[in-house]
């Protein structure tokens, strides 16, 4: 296994250089991505990157990735190239200035290899909804590999990058690391700059990384984290928590009544166990605590979320860009650019938004909403007080079979339990490989997560690199 950071000592010693790198990772890609389709397009200037990369390392001014092929989700802005989002309204268009993530990679000496492919608008968790196709998961190609991300969770598995960049609207980065055995990580909200980024929901969207180890998604974290002035939410400077020395040795808070809830399969809780009494034989604390809101996290992120929803995408109309559909008057040209333009699952969650902000059910729905997101916070903050971690199993069983949760939004939903606080409260989490569970006579991956007090990125990267250490 190839990892970002044995790349980065191989290039700097001249043991191959950035083309030949790029050159053996693209070729992976080409094979792979006619099964699992994990990029919508792979980029013919990747070589040229690469040879920025190898004039910078060879004049000794090598930036932290330079060299290092990645992959990039669709919904992120690339300058001169298709951004479409997953979705057929914008299917031509291309990209007229750089994503600040994608600047900072540049800058980074990154190689980016192509675009990942996602649900439409990243409206998913099974990477089933794109405009590209279906995602296929790499370890079962006919599983799902989660999403929205999964594209570039399955692209990493794949060996067609060392490492990747996903959007966590929901879990939409964690929930596709665990399904395909991979590390991902959702930042503390606003210490990665949203700039480019199409809008989802935003006040719940982060950029973040994907990798084969924490030690990669933390190489790829430091790259990309770091205040933005074009982005108004984006964070102005390091918070005192960051500044402190770093324990060693952590108290995990396990919410054991969440964790007991029925639609949890019983081996993927037995392995989060397993992990825990690892993790507790080396030394970390593991105690008990109580959040009774956490359940409500689910209903009141799909109530916030699609409200969020109707408005960011209400630009994409047929008239100002995207795809347009000709037609006699100018309401039936916003009639059929959207309703052919949109999938099944974007029209279903503007609808949905449109319902919850509507006069007559603002208050009974969206503000009611509100408020128990703001009593979720506080009672995580709450907790944070008492255990510096809270540990969940990634997701509730391991990724499923393609198709099988398409016609029931409502399971396909509940995918996103565990997941969902993280982004309601603005907290940074992360999902590690923890094992693996059997279905069908096949081996299937599943991810413990992580999730920490705002701006506590380095105690998830420590507590990561410990699972990696412990796991069977």
């Amino acid at each position: 296994m190839l990892t970002i950071a044995a790349a980065q000592r191989a290039l700097r010693n001249k043991e191959y250089s950035a083309k030949e790198l790029t050159q053996a990772v693209v070729s992976r890609a080409k094979e792979k991505n006619p099964d699992i389709n994990a990029y919508a397009e792979l980029f013919d200037d990747a070589m040229a990157s690469a040879e920025v990369a190898d004039r910078m390392l060879s004049e000794g001014k090598a930036a932290p990735l330079a060299g290092i092929p990645l992959g990039v989700k669709d919904n992120m802005l690339m300058k001169g190239k298709i951004s479409a989002s997953g979705s057929k309204i914008l299917m031509n268009h291309r990209a007229v200035y750089d994503a600040t993530v994608i600047g900072k990679l540049r800058s980074a000496g990154a190689v980016i290899v192509g675009r990942t492919n996602m649900d439409e608008f990243a409206m998913g968790s099974s990477s089933e909804t794109c405009a590209y196709g279906a995602v296929k998961n790499p370890i079962d190609i006919s599983r799902v590999p989660g999403g929205s991300s999964g594209g570039s969770a399955a692209a990493v598995a794949m060996g067609g990058a060392l490492g990747a960049l996903g959007s966590d609207t929901g879990g939409s980065i964690r929930q596709p690391a665990a399904h395909c055995g991979v590390v991902g990580m959702k930042p503390t909200y606003g210490r990665v700059s949203r700039y480019g980024l199409m809008a989802l929901a935003s006040s719940l969207d982060q950029i973040g990384p994907f990798a084969k180890t924490v030690e990669d998604a933390e190489i790829l974290y430091q790259a990309i984290e770091g205040h933005d002035p074009m982005d108004s939410t984006a964070l102005t400077e390091k918070h005192e928590s960051e500044k402190g020395e770093q324990k060693e040795k952590f108290t995990i808070g396990i919410p054991e009544s969440f964790i007991a809830m029925d639609g949890i399969d019983e081996d993927v809780r037995e392995n989060f166990r397993l992990i825990i009494e690892k993790l507790k034989g080396e030394g970390h604390e593991v105690k008990t605590v109580s959040l009774p809101s956490l359940p409500h996290a689910l209903p009141v992120y799909y109530i916030i979320m699609p409200a969020e929803v109707s408005a960011n995408l209400a630009r994409y109309d047929g008239i100002r860009y995207g795809f347009s559909k000709e037609a006699d008057t100018l309401m039936e040209v916003y009639r059929q650019s959207r309703g052919e333009g949109f999938g099944k699952e974007a029209r279903r969650r503007i609808l949905l938004g449109t319902y919850v902000l509507s006069a007559g059910y603002y208050d009974a729905y969206y503000n009611k909403a509100v408020a128990v997101r703001r009593l979720i916070t506080e009672e995580l903050m709450r907790t944070f007080s008492d255990v510096d971690l809270i540990a969940t199993p990634t997701t509730p069983s391991p990724a499923f079979k393609l198709g099988e949760k398409m016609t029931d939004p409502l399971k396909m939903y509940l995918e996103d339990i565990f997941t969902v606080p993280a982004n309601i409260a603005g907290i940074p989490g992360i999902s590690v490989p923890s094992g693996t569970v059997l279905r069908d006579q096949t081996t299937l991956p599943v991810g413990i997560q992580f999730m920490a007090a705002p701006f506590s990125e380095d105690a998830l990267f420590a507590i990561g690199k410990d699972v990696e250490n412990v796991r069977i």
